[in-house]
Formats: structure tokens, sequence, C-alpha cells
């Protein structure tokens, strides 16, 4: 049964019914929410809502900013300012939080994340190279929560600047390459619990947790407990060996402490030696909000993530909000605005017991690290699985018989390691948010896009979204990204749209659906619709061309010349295999139209293809002009193929696009649907020799074309076009001009050779159609005048002079080449005299020749 036929079935219940781990395997052959039943899992789903969502979505979420930035924030934009910011970056992460949940919870979700979500809406291209973003993000911020857990320690442990010597617990050297050595050892431990695999990992997680929130609670019940006290802070100034002191206070609850920091106050930070702008300090307190996707970057191991991933997330982030306000509100109206700025751990010196905050500080910026390096290892062992960047990943799906991608966390362990030589927190923090902004921009898009298709299988059981939502979440992250740092927006658009070419050009191959192809088809009915048969007019006719295909070994030529004269009209190609259903066991032609939409993609011609099934060609014909097209686009010209006794030749033995070694050369001939070349040409038979028996009779190819101009169709006839493209290489070759000849009149009426008929105006018109095709553009135009001699050289003259003004009207720029016609009509006359002296002569073909060429006059 196949895909297209069995939608629900490939659409996540063999993960329920088959899996009862709700696991599966991310591949490039699988679509969204499948999983191979009777396969066995290949990493067990043990982690629950709490463990897997909650806790590592929380503590990514409060990571450094919490302890070590706070003071920076409110001291910086003031309690106003900050309001604002965390206001605005918890819109934005709201917004996106809504989208996540509706896509977690339409269908199932394997390992991956966001990654996963994106891709399998998107597409490999889009979904590829936001998930490599995505990925650099959470490499960049772990790197930035090493840092910060450094700093930390340096601040507490490390020598004071300019000295050499080691005083109390200050033993720890500072410097550039020291600060280096110590994120290396940090960085060194988060990866040994990370090749541990993710159950330790969560344990861990909610035991810090645990002293988190211990260390928060004394926070909050410290101003409860102490009174005011004065501080000295010293910095090392910009002078050589020079230091700054600042005196400063901690007052408790205070009104005027609280006034004094409700306005802005932005200066140089002590740690950059740079003045703070609001999207600075924004880029720094947004850092803070970004681990809104790291329960959804373990969606690979929990039991149950389309119902964790929502649940946990949203408790998550309402947890955190409030966490976040009660503590702005906390330190703007108990601190001086010169204790925040000067001193990132101002914590420890306002609290009941300072080591509460160190540990805390630890603990939080410890486990966003871990949670970041997991999270990121997790998204590229979901790349590699997909075969997207093909071998530097490949390495990368190998994993421990427990299902932990080890060898994706040395990945993700060596890049992070390259991101500590940054040495400043503050100094990358604008990229990392940058990147997260942009990925969650792409999460919207995702389920904007999901939206605005209306597929009837997106179905999410999380309802509180729309896309309008969608919208204003995409149009927030966009904008804040251009606010925080431009060149980094403008860098980090420029290199998805590098990686989206580089992953179509590769062309992966996947069967996760387009959501491309749902949004076009949402879009092509309602504008079919609006495509109004009533509405028609002359002034807007275009050529809509049915053209009967019969080998298309032997008609590539008349394919591609029919492909130029369309000129933006409709375009099918037809074709009648002969048989009955009734006498079959399936339908012998739904097979084939892959053969034929590959064909089309090898010649380059933008055509839809029609194939049916009937027991003549001529009745097979009649249904094609009939139901071919849709709406207002429907076929209005027929083109077939001349009938006579000429051996076709094999286009494919001739077309560098046919041939095997070509193709070999630009990757095995194949495309993204399973159609290579060798069955491409296996499809099609041989073109037909002279012993070869006809599938169609004069007398029924006739019929077609009376048949057609019975159903009000034009009707073009091709001939030895196999010798187009040897007259083009000959003619460009000699730099010989070319020229599109047209001769105004009707070859089954020639004793009528005037040009005021309706064929003769549809010759014109076509010709002029084919002159505007790139291929003919620099092609003249050249018009034979057909007279009879009795006329004389004035009635010549006349009768080109007429016809030069009928051009001009016309808009035709040609040239007019004069041509005697006395022979041909007494030929035809003495043939038609023939015949009608024939008994029986006069019903050859039931007359039906001399409809030959005709065509409907309201369509010119």
């Amino acid at each position: 049964m196949s895909n297209e036929h069995s939608p629900l079935l490939t659409y996540g219940l063999f993960s329920v019914v088959g899996d009862p781990s709700g696991s599966g395997s991310v591949s490039g052959q699988q679509g969204v929410g499948t999983a191979t039943p009777g396969n066995p899992p290949s990493s067990p789903r043990s982690l629950n809502t709490f463990f897997g969502v909650i806790v590592p979505t929380v503590l990514s979420m409060f990571s450094i900013v919490l302890f070590l930035r706070t003071g920076f924030v409110v001291g910086h934009a003031g309690l106003l300012q900050s309001l604002i910011m965390l206001g605005v970056a918890y819109v934005i992460i709201s917004l996106t939080v809504l989208s996540i949940c509706a896509i977690s919870t339409n269908g199932a979700v394997q390992g991956g994340g966001a990654y996963f979500m994106i891709s399998r809406s998107l597409g490999p291209e889009f979904g590829g190279s936001i998930g490599l973003m995505f990925y650099l993000a959470n490499v960049c911020a772990c790197g930035v929560y090493i840092l910060g857990l450094v700093e930390a320690i340096l601040d507490i442990f490390g020598q004071d600047p300019g000295s050499s010597v080691s005083e109390g617990v200050r033993v720890l050297p500072q410097g550039y390459w020291y600060g280096v050595l110590y994120s290396s050892v940090v960085l060194l431990v988060c990866l040994l619990v990370c090749l541990v695999g993710a159950q330790i990992y969560s344990r861990a997680s909610f035991l810090i947790l645990l002293v988190v929130t211990v260390s928060l609670l004394s926070i909050y019940i410290s101003p409860l407990a102490l009174g005011p006290r004065d501080f000295t802070i010293s910095h090392q100034g910009g002078i050589a060996n020079s230091t700054i002191v600042y005196n400063t206070s901690y007052t408790g609850f205070n009104r005027t402490t609280l006034r004094n920091n409700l306005g802005p106050g932005y200066s140089l930070d002590y740690s950059t030696n740079s003045v703070m702008t609001f999207a600075t300090v924004f880029a720094v307190m947004f850092n803070g909000c970004t681990g809104i996707m790291a329960g959804a970057n373990m969606s690979g191991e929990l039991k149950n993530p389309s119902v964790s991933i929502p649940k946990g997330t949203i408790i998550a982030v309402v947890y955190t909000f409030f966490v976040y306000l009660f503590l702005f509100l906390l330190v703007s109206s108990t601190c001086e605005r010169v204790l925040l700025i000067q001193d990132y751990g101002f914590f420890r010196r306002i609290n009941v017991w300072p080591p509460f905050v160190i540990i805390g500080v630890y603990c939080t910026s410890l486990s966003a690290a871990m949670s970041s390096l997991i999270g990121a290892s997790r998204i590229l062992h979901a790349l590699s699985l997909d075969q997207l960047f093909g071998r530097p990943l490949a390495p990368a799906t190998i994993t421990s018989s427990s299902g932990n991608p080890w060898v994706s966390v040395l990945y993700t362990w060596a890049l992070v390691q390259c991101v500590v030589f940054a040495g400043q927190l503050n100094s990358i923090t604008s990229l990392v948010t940058v990147f997260y902004l942009l990925a969650y921009a792409a999460v919207d898009l995702a389920c904007l896009a999901l939206e605005w298709a209306s597929a009837p299988n997106f179905r999410p059981t999380f309802q509180f979204f729309s896309w309008h939502s969608c919208l204003l979440g995409i149009m927030g992250c966009v904008v804040m990204m251009f606010v925080i740092n431009p060149v980094y927006s403008s860098a980090s658009i420029a290199l998805l749209l590098l990686l989206l070419l580089f992953i179509h050009y590769r062309a992966p191959t996947s069967s996760w659906g387009y959501i491309s192809q749902a949004l076009i088809f949402h879009q092509v009915r309602k504008y079919l619709l609006m495509l109004d048969v009533r509405k028609e007019h002359v002034k807007f006719w275009r050529p809509q061309v049915l053209l009967m295909v019969s080998n298309p070994r032997s008609s590539c030529q008349l394919i591609t010349f029919v492909n130029q004269l369309k000129k933006g009209g409709l375009f099918v190609l037809g074709h009648v295999q002969l048989g009955d259903l009734d006498t079959l066991p399936s339908d012998p032609i739904q097979p084939q139209y892959n053969f034929w939409l590959s064909l089309v993609d090898k010649l380059g011609v933008k055509a839809f293809v029609d194939l049916t099934l009937s027991s003549s060609v001529r009745q097979g014909t009649q249904h094609l002009l009939r139901i071919t097209g849709l709406g207002g686009m429907k076929p209005n010209t027929l083109v077939l193929g001349f009938y006579d006794n000429c051996v076709p030749e094999d286009y494919f033995l001739q077309d560098p696009a046919f041939c095997e070694e070509v193709c070999g050369r630009n990757g095995g001939g194949g495309d993204n649907f399973g159609v290579d070349l060798p069955s491409l040409q296996a499809h099609f038979p041989p073109v037909r020799n002279m012993e070869s028996p006809r599938w169609l009779s004069p007398d029924e190819y006739v019929g077609m074309i009376s048949d057609a101009i019975k159903m009000g169709k034009n009707v073009c006839l091709g001939r030895y076009f196999f010798q187009l493209q040897g007259e083009m290489s000959s003619a460009s070759q000699t730099g010989e001009e070319r020229t599109i000849d047209v001769w105004p009149l009707n070859l089954l009426r020639p004793e009528n050779s005037g040009y005021v008929d309706v064929c003769s105006l549809f010759l014109l018109q076509m010709a002029c159609v084919l002159n505007m095709a790139n291929r003919w553009r620099n092609a003249r135009l050249r018009i034979f005048l057909c007279v009879e001699a009795e006329s004389g050289d004035q009635g010549w003259m006349a009768k080109e002079e007429t016809l030069r003004d009928l051009l001009g009207k016309l808009r035709i720029r040609a040239s007019i080449k004069i041509v005697a016609w006395d022979a041909v009509v007494k030929l035809y006359t003495g043939g038609k005299e023939r015949r009608a002296a024939t008994p029986g002569g006069g019903d050859v073909g039931g007359g039906r020749p001399g409809w030959v060429g005709q065509v409907t006059s309201r369509r010119l």
C-alpha cells in the first residue's frame, strides 16, 4: 500500500502500535512521525515530562543570567526598561512556544527536537540549514555558559588583577590563557557526563535544580534578614597599574533606591570596556530566555514527546518568567545602581550565607552548559542520520549500545572548545542570541506554513495558536535580531541562504513531504476558482496545447518545440495506452507517471502529463481533450505528429541528457523520486521500424482531427521535427540567418488562396508567438503570399500592399515573398474531379480531410 493511499498509517500510527516505546529512527527515508514496525528502538525512551523537559528547560533558561547578569541588566537599563525587555523577550518566546506545542502535538516526534520539527515541516533544504544553525547556536551557548562559570570561579578564587601573590582563597592565576585552561577543564567535565548518557544527566540536573532552588530562596529571604551595608568595589583601570575604586551601598527595601533605579543608566561595562546600549543589554538578557528548546532537544529520550514537550515547556516558561520578574523588582528596590553595574556577583555580598549564591552560580552554569552540549549533540546526530551534509557528518551516526550518540558528543565538544577561545562572555552573547532568534523564527515559520497550507493531516491536539501568533512570532524574532546586532543578523541570514543552496544542490532524497507543495496547491486551487472561463477575451488569448505523444524517443524535438510555442500557456503531454481495465488486475497507467515526469525534467520543458487507458487511440484522445486541464486552464489546441511512412529516429541516442556516461559523471543519473536513467530508457519502447505494426490507422488519425475540430479545438500537425536540431546547429555554425516561414493558406482548399481567413490568421498568430521565444527571437519572419498568374502584376502588388497594411495593424514585422500558385490549384482541381468521377471516391476518409487545419474563429 503506497504512502499516498494510506496517509494515517504513515503519519505516526506505527510509532504507537508497532513500537510501544514510541521511539523511531530519524532517517531520510521516513516521513513525519513514522517508525519502522517490528524493529527495536535504537535508543530507549526513559525520560518523563519533569526530568526530560521541565528540569533541563528551567536550568537552561536560568543559566548564568540569573545570578551573574541580573544586576547588569537592571543597572544599565533601569527597572522600567528591564521589564520591557523581559516582556518583549517572553512574548517572543511564548509565541514560539505555541508553535512548538502545535507541531509537537501533531503526530510522533523523534530525535532532533527543533530540527526534526522544522525539517519535517519545511523540507530538507530549509530544515537542514536551520538545523545546523540551531546546532551552532547551542554550541555557542554552551561556550557562553562555560565562560560564565569560569568568570564566577575567578571572581572568588582568582588572584587580584595586577598581583601574582595568592591571598586566602584567591589562588588561581588570571589571564587570557588561564581562562581558556579553566574553561577547557570545565568543558571536559561536561563531556564526561554527556558521554555517560542522558539518564545520568537528567538525574544530575534534578539535583542541580534543587540546589538552585535553595539558592534562589536564600536571595529572596536575605533582604528580610540583612540590614543596609556599604561596599567598596575596585577594578583595574584603563591606565597601566591603576585601580578604580567605587563606593556603593545595599539599602534594603527603599523607595529612594527604587526611584533612582527606574530609569536607564547605560555606562561602560567593566569586563568589555565598551559602552552598553539597549540592544547589547537586551542581547545579554535574552540569552537567559533561550533555553526553551532544551526539552525539545531531548525528544529522542522522552517516553511521550508529544505530551511532554508542550506541557513541560509551558510550565518552565511560566516559572522562569515569575522568577525573573520578582528578581528584577527585588534588586531594583534594594541595591544602588553602582553596585549592580560594577559587580556581576553582587548577590553573594547581600546573601545571608554567600556560599549559597556561589553554589547556585556554579550549578546553573554547569547544568546549562551540559544541557546545551547534550542537546546540540542530539541535533547533530539527527542531521547525520538524515545525510544532508554528506560524509563529514557520517561518523556522527555512531551510537553506543544504549543509544547514546557519543561521536556527536565529541564533535560538539571540539566545537565548543573553539568557542571558549573568545575569552569574554559578553563578546559572543549577541551572536548566540541572533542564532537562537533565527531558529525560533524558523519554528514559527514551520507552524505558519502548516496552518496556511490547511493540510487535513495537520491536526495538533494543542489548539491555542493561530497563524496570527506564528506571524507575530516571526516578525518579533526578525526585528529583534536586527535590533541586537544588524551585522550578525545579516551574516546569519547570508549563512542560512548559503546552507540552503548547498543542501538544495546536493538534492537530498527524502520522503518527508514538501510543505511548499501543500502551499502551492492551496493557492493554485484558490486562483483556479477565480479563473472564470466566461471572462475569456480574444485580446488575452494564448496557446494552451495538448500534444499527443506515442513514443517520446521519437518525439523529443517536437516536445521541445511546442514548449517554446506555448508562451506561458498550458502545455500537456498526452499519451494513450491501449487496453481494457476490466481485463486487468490493476490500472497500468498510475506507475507510468513517474517515468513521464522524469522525462519532462530531463527535457527541461514546462509541461503537465496526462495519461489514459482506452480501447483505441482515437477514443483516448477524445477523453484527454474533454478532461485534460481544470477550470479555465484547458487545452484549446491539439498538436499531432504527421501520419507518414518515415522511419522515426531515436532521440535518446542523440541527446547528452540521456547519455549514461554524462549522467554518471553528474551523480548517477537519478532524481529524487527513484527513476534513474536506465529505468527511464527501459520504460519507453524502441522506435518502430518499417516492419513494425501501426497502432493507428489513417482513418482513425483523420477521425482524431475531426473530433478535435468538432470540440472547438485548433489543430496543428507537426512533420520532420527530427531534422530541427541538426538544421539549427548547422545554421549557428555557418552564421546563416534563421527564418520562420508562414504560408497563410488552407492546404485542403488551395483554390482559396486568400489570407484573411481563420486558418491563415491562426498561422500568423502562432508564428508571432514562436518569434517571441528566446530561442527564436532573432529569427526572421517570412510570409509567402500565394497568388495566381491570371491576376497580373497589378493584382500581385495590390495583394502585397493589402497584406502589408494588415501586418502593420497586427504589429507583425515580416518580409513578404510572392509565390505563383496556379500549378497547385490545377493539380488540386484535377485530383478533385478524378475523385468525384470514381464511385465512392468522394467518401474516402469520410470527407473529414476537408476539416484538417481548421480552427475556431472565436479563439483568434
